[in-house]
């Protein structure tokens, strides 16, 4: 339930209609999916063997750094840990709060305040045991999907004859339906798929992990790309064309089409519960990398101890507090922007490191083997590394200063890798 409750995050009630818009037809929208889809699958399958291969807390910190070096692995911990997993959570109970205050009035003051309330309280919480914070995670989720599934149930029960959205084009189809544009809606499709990689970051406390991972991420893609198709066709049966084409939120113009106030208001309190899902799930999984970094020596001593619950609490209230003070900056959405070229270039490392580690071990026991290699993670690795070209034409400002963001690692590794050594 990890993968799914990060991934169907308020992303997938925003997306389709970014996805809708720059397609310009039905079909073009459920292509533009099924493409993020399967991208996201080769990324799954490829990363289940390095985190079969490595079941250990950390997930990609662990692989970069067996396939390239402890810098490579150390970097991405480091960006993990000061920008993309905070600057998530951040934006995620920012989102939460704003929601709720569509149900009961919060001032700006109130909605920041309930947004770090938040964040500290499910840290706490997810520091006092592994069975509380997995089963918070499960509930939440399953309660996600429920109303998530209600409210495409209900675009279709009673949203009459919908079928002129799919037999015809969209105003402006003639200019959106281009390469550009089937590009743009699959690079947002594909944010909609953001924590695929989760499950990896817990690896050392799944049971049977060879099994259970490659399982967890395969079925977590393929369930949020059915459940993103669901979406897409329920809104697109409910909403005339044009209304379908111009809406900024999409799944709640649907509902309150169908169903009057009281959809809208679901769709409201469903965005909330997936706040609450992903931020608890992305809480849960980020300590573990602050945990493997610390336990490695590369990292504040005290992030390296486990509590009497034997959950790393430490680094769980170091995530939280950094995440909170993003939170009350509002730097959050800024700094997130500025690293998304370095994950992609995460990923890109990521894809090619099971070529470097099957060449370099060729007699080692694999736990699992990822389909269709080689071509699958090359495949990836190619879509990541062209990703990663785009965001870099498209935003070289952003891009730059995002390099720079990582790069505040290197002195960081430097200082704690000769800590370690004694050499300071």
């Amino acid at each position: 339930m990890l993968n799914v409750g990060v991934m169907l995050a308020a992303a997938l009630f925003v997306i389709p209609g970014i996805v809708i818009s720059n397609t310009g037809t039905a079909w073009l929208s459920a292509l533009a999916w099924l493409t993020a889809g399967a991208i996201t699958w080769c990324g799954a399958a490829t990363f289940s063997e390095l985190g079969a291969r490595y079941p250990q807390a950390g997930g990609p910190y662990v692989f970069l750094g067996q396939a390239y070096s402890p810098l490579w692995g150390f970097l991405y911990g480091w960006t993990l840990l000061v920008v993309i997993q905070p600057a998530s959570i951040a934006a995620l109970a920012i989102a939460g709060m704003t929601y709720l205050g569509a149900l009961i009035p919060l001032s700006p003051m109130m909605t920041t305040g309930g947004a770090v309330a938040l964040i500290l309280g499910l840290s706490h919480w997810n520091a006092s045991g592994l069975r509380r914070s997995t089963a918070t995670q499960n509930v939440l989720t399953v309660v996600k999907l429920v109303l998530l599934i209600m409210i495409v149930i209900g675009c279709f029960w009673y949203g009459g004859d919908g079928m002129d959205s799919f037999r015809t084009p969209f105003p402006d189809a003639t200019l959106t339906r281009t390469v550009a544009g089937f590009s743009a809606a699959v690079a947002a499709a594909l944010w909609a798929f953001s924590g695929w990689t989760g499950v990896t970051l817990v690896g050392g406390e799944l049971r049977n992990p060879s099994v259970t991972l490659p399982r967890a991420m395969s079925y977590s893609v393929i369930a949020t790309t059915l459940l993103a198709l669901l979406v897409t066709s329920g809104v697109l049966w409910a909403l005339p064309p044009i209304a379908a084409f111009d809406s900024q939120r999409i799944m709640a113009d649907a509902a309150t089409h169908v169903f009057g106030v009281f959809g809208g208001r679901v769709v409201t309190l469903a965005v909330i519960v997936s706040c609450l899902a992903a931020v608890n799930g992305l809480l849960f999984s980020g300590a573990r990398v602050t945990y493997a970094m610390a336990r490695d020596g590369l990292f504040g001593d005290w992030a390296a101890t486990v509590n009497e619950q034997k959950v790393p609490g430490n680094a769980l209230l170091c995530q939280g507090i950094w995440a909170s003070f993003l939170t009350l900056t509002g730097r959050y959405e800024q700094l997130f922007t500025y690293v998304v070229v370095a994950v992609w270039l995460f990923y890109m490392l990521g894809a090619f490191a099971v070529v470097i580690l099957r060449y370099r071990y060729q007699n080692d026991s694999r736990p699992h083997e990822v389909t269709g290699y080689p071509y699958i993670p090359i495949i990836f690795g190619t879509v990541a590394w062209a990703l990663f070209l785009q965001t870099l034409w498209s935003h070289p400002w952003d891009a730059i200063i995002g390099a720079g963001l990582v790069l505040t690692g290197v002195p960081a590794f430097w200082y704690w890798s000769r800590r370690t050594t004694g050499e300071v």
